[in-house]
C-alpha cells in the first residue's frame, strides 16, 4: 500500500504504518496537550499505540488462521480506522473462510477477558467514556477491545462479520452467490449508517462509505474470478504491444509512449525473454531526475511474474494480485514473451463479461410417445 512505512517483519509478514496513522498520533498528542499538558499528551499517545497493538494482534489472528490453509499474508497496514491484512487469496471453502474470519475477533475477546480479569471487574458505564483520560487505562483498553469485537461482527464487507455471513451462506448458495447476497446486505447497511450519520454523527458517514466501498470491491473481485473461469491466459493477453531492449534508453521509451496507447513497456532480451517492465510513471520520474539518456534497465520493474499461455487465466490474475506489479508476462513453451496481462485489459474482460446476456438453456423436448396399440 502506498504512503506506508515498513516498521518490521514477523514470520514473512511486513508490518506497515500508513502516514495518516502518524498524523493521528500527532493530532491526539496535540488535543491531549491542550487539555492537560505534556503528561496528558503522552498518556493519550500511549493509549492509541496500545489500541493499535491490539489491532495488530487481531490481524495476526487472521494471519495465523490463514497460514493453516496455505494462505500467505504479505503485509499488514495500520490505518487510522484499524488494520488491513492483505491475504494472497481468500479461502473459498466455507469452513476455512469462517475459521479465518472468526480468528481476529477471537483475539480481541481473549485480550478483553485478560484485562477484565486483571482489573477484577466487568466494564461499567464509566469505562465507556473512552475520551476521558482520568479513567484507568486498562479499563479503557479492555472496553476498546469489546468495541472492536462488536464492530467487526457487523455483517458487512470488509468487516469480519461480512466474511462470516458469506461463509455461512456459501454452505447453501455457493461462494459466488453468497458473495453477491452478502455484498447486497453490506451495501444496505451502508445506506442505513449513512442515513443515521446525517442526523449528527459524522463518524457513521465515514463508516458507511467504508462499508459500501468494501462490499463493492468484494463483489467485483468475485465477478472477476467468475469471468476468468474456463479461460486461458492466452485468451485474455495483449498480443500487440511495443517492447524495449535492455540497451534502450528512456528517450526511446518516450517515443514508444507517444506513438502508442501503452502505459507499460516490457523489456525483452535478444532471446525473447522478459527482463522487466517500464511503467509510464517510472519513465517520467527518470526523465525528471536522471534525464533521457538513462538506460531503461536501471529504472524498470524487475521480477515480473510470468505464466504460460496454456495456464488458466485465474492463475494469471492471482499472480497479478499477489505481486502488485503492473503486468504479468505470458510466455510460450520456449519461455519467449508472447503477451501481457495488465489491470486495464482485465477491466475490459470484466466489461465484456457483464455485457454478455446470460446463457439460455435449450428447451427440453419430450420424445413422442408411441401408442403400442396402433
Amino acid at each position: 500500500m502506498s504512503w506506508s512505512i515498513p516498521i518490521g517483519t514477523v514470520r514473512g509478514t511486513v508490518i506497515r504504518i500508513h502516514l495518516t496513522f502518524l498524523l493521528l498520533l500527532v493530532w491526539i498528542g496535540i488535543a491531549h496537550y491542550m487539555d492537560g499538558g505534556a503528561a496528558a499528551a503522552v498518556q493519550g499517545v500511549v493509549f492509541i499505540v496500545l489500541v493499535f497493538l491490539c489491532v495488530v494482534l487481531h490481524e495476526f489472528g487472521h494471519v495465523y488462521a490463514a497460514s493453516r490453509y496455505g494462505v500467505k499474508t504479505p503485509d499488514i497496514t495500520l490505518l487510522p480506522i484499524g488494520g488491513v491484512a492483505r491475504l494472497s487469496r481468500i479461502p473459498e471453502k466455507p469452513n476455512q473462510e469462517l475459521t479465518v474470519a472468526v480468528a481476529g475477533p477471537l483475539v480481541n475477546v481473549v485480550i478483553a477477558g485478560l484485562l477484565f480479569l486483571a482489573l477484577g471487574h466487568l466494564p461499567t458505564m464509566a469505562d465507556i467514556q473512552l475520551e476521558n483520560p482520568a479513567l484507568n487505562m486498562l479499563a479503557r483498553l479492555a472496553t476498546v477491545n469489546v468495541f472492536l469485537v462488536l464492530f467487526n461482527l457487523i455483517p458487512a464487507f470488509p468487516m469480519d462479520g461480512g466474511r462470516m455471513l458469506r461463509a455461512l451462506l456459501a454452505y447453501r448458495l455457493g461462494f459466488a452467490r453468497a458473495t453477491q447476497v452478502a455484498a447486497w446486505i453490506g451495501q444496505g447497511l451502508a445506506f442505513v449508517f449513512g442515513l443515521l450519520g446525517l442526523f449528527g454523527n459524522p463518524l457513521l458517514l465515514f463508516i458507511a462509505l467504508f462499508v459500501y466501498l468494501g462490499a463493492a470491491a468484494e463483489s467485483h473481485g468475485v465477478q472477476l474470478r467468475q469471468a476468468a473461469n474456463g479461460m486461458l491466459a492466452g485468451d485474455a493477453m495483449i498480443t500487440r504491444f511495443e517492447s524495449l531492449s535492455p540497451s534502450s534508453s528512456v528517450a526511446d521509451a518516450v517515443q514508444c509512449l507517444i506513438r502508442t496507447t501503452q502505459h507499460e513497456f516490457p523489456v525483452v532480451d535478444g532471446s525473447g525473454r522478459i527482463r522487466g517492465v517500464l511503467t509510464r510513471d517510472a519513465m517520467i520520474q527518470a526523465l525528471r531526475s536522471d534525464g533521457p539518456d538513462t538506460p531503461v534497465i536501471e529504472v524498470m520493474q524487475r521480477d515480473i511474474p510470468v505464466v504460460h499461455a496454456r495456464d488458466s487465466l485465474s492463475e494469471a490474475l492471482r499472480q497479478l494480485q499477489e505481486s502488485q506489479l503492473p503486468a504479468v508476462g505470458v510466455v510460450d513453451a520456449a519461455d519467449r514473451l508472447v503477451g501481457l496481462i495488465t489491470p486495464e485489459n482485465v477491466g475490459e474482460i470484466m466489461m465484456l463479461h457483464a455485457a454478455r446476456p446470460p446463457r439460455r438453456q435449450p428447451p427440453v423436448v419430450a420424445p413422442p410417445v408411441r401408442n403400442p396399440w396402433v
